[in-house]
């Protein structure tokens, strides 16, 4: 989360991964929730719908890559208190979430 603040001017989103963390935990900027910033534990995407081509940046990469997202998705994760959840996102935060799983997953765009 510090690492995702100190970024947040040119970045949405974080995975653990990304810092030298070889954790399953990713960050991001929910604008569903005003711009707060959540965490998602062990996030694991279990329902997508809607494809669509986008292009994307990425910290790790200079420039943009193209790539295949999704514009609805569902997300089975634990919360900071390791309680399970599961949630439905869609438009920007379901694509900023997909980002941040391929990154756990080691796919980079």
């Amino acid at each position: 989360v510090d690492t995702l603040e100190a970024n947040r001017s040119r970045c949405v989103g974080m995975a653990a991964n990304m810092i030298g963390v070889g954790k399953r935990i990713i960050a991001f900027v929910d604008e569903d929730l005003g711009g707060r910033v959540t965490v998602m534990l062990n996030p694991v995407i279990t329902a997508s719908d809607g494809a669509f081509d986008t292009q994307e940046g990425c910290l790790s990469l200079a420039g943009e890559r193209r790539t295949l997202r999704y514009r609805r998705i569902e997300v089975n994760y634990e919360d900071r208190r390791f309680r399970a959840r599961h949630a439905t996102f869609t438009g920007w935060t379901a694509q900023i979430i997909q980002h941040e799983v391929d990154h756990c997953n080691g796919i980079i765009i």
